[in-house]
């Protein structure tokens, strides 16, 4: 079993993902490559909690989510498939009635959004890192994210099309406001595969690397430089951005008003002007950590 390795009684353990601090960067890998990183049960309930723990507990200033093996994920374990939800022949032998089966499946395919929502939902930002093919419910979680990178030989399919169904977990909410239109509907129409470089050039991911290795390096660089600025205001960036892209022009102006008349710290912003005359590293508040007011603790 993986563990979060921090001084914290509250560390994270999971079977499916192998996780590292490093520096201010929590580096959490997809680590089941024998099975091509297929999303099964583990992966599912363990995310939303890894996220949670970093993010709520302010372990890191930036979050890297990448992969192992030579296929980033090759989407949902077929193992899911197997599940009740997916079939109401079960309700049918137990004479359930028939609006159990569809609330059922309602209710379980919310619990797999939300997992793939953490991503978005975190405070802190997340780079993902795809090497490989990235499949399936492979999109659906890299579009939760806030910067992808690949390498030059990974490739992406929205491939439920192919097998009967409508991706359903989160790719097309936000890959419409990834992608053009038009591009959106003919790689879910034909289910085909993506190329990486096809990518890069409509914008989907940001950066191309020669190999897993450099993707990795890079993916680690990138955060990195991130950590270097105020958490505070990397946190209003991407909710303002976020927001933003949302909302009108105008909205978007009101929000950034209202956040940076609520937000903005004076002491933050002189210790960013300080380091940056200086061209030292600036001492920057963490992110406070958040309490959960359900907890009896």
């Amino acid at each position: 079993m993986n563990k979060l390795e921090v001084a914290d009684q509250n560390e994270y353990e999971s079977n499916y993902f192998a996780i590292e601090l490093i520096g201010h960067v929590a580096h959490i890998k997809l680590n089941r490559p024998e099975k091509r990183n297929a999303m099964n049960w583990d992966f599912w309930r363990d995310l939303p909690g890894i996220i949670a723990d970093i993010d709520r507990n302010s372990r890191s200033r930036c979050i890297v989510l990448s992969s192992t093996g030579t296929v980033f994920s090759a989407g949902l374990d077929l193992s899911l498939f197997g599940q009740d939800v997916f079939s109401s022949s079960e309700a049918v032998k137990k004479n359930e009635k028939e609006l159990q089966p569809p609330q059922n499946f309602m209710n379980f395919l919310s619990f797999l959004q939300k997992s793939i929502s953490s991503l978005q939902k975190a405070r802190i930002p997340v780079i993902c890192a795809i090497q490989g093919g990235c499949i399936g419910g492979g999109v659906d979680l890299i579009c939760s994210a806030d910067i992808r990178l690949a390498t030059n030989d990974a490739f992406f399919s929205i491939r439920e099309t192919k097998i009967g169904m409508v991706a359903d977990v989160g790719t097309f909410p936000r890959i419409v406001k990834l992608l053009p239109e038009g591009i959106v509907k003919e790689l879910a129409f034909t289910g085909r595969n993506f190329s990486a470089h096809e990518a890069k050039e409509w914008g989907f991911v940001n950066r191309l690397y020669e190999s897993h290795e450099a993707l990795i390096e890079g993916a680690l660089e990138m955060a990195k430089e991130i950590t270097l600025n105020s958490p505070a205001a990397v946190f209003g960036c991407k909710k303002v951005i976020d927001f933003s892209r949302d909302h009108t022009i105008d909205e978007g102006l009101d929000w950034i008003n209202m956040w940076n008349a609520s937000m903005l710290s004076q002491s933050e912003l002189m210790e960013g002007f300080r380091s940056y005359k200086d061209k030292t590293e600036g001492n920057f508040a963490e992110l406070p950590k958040l309490k959960d007011h359900f907890s009896k603790n």
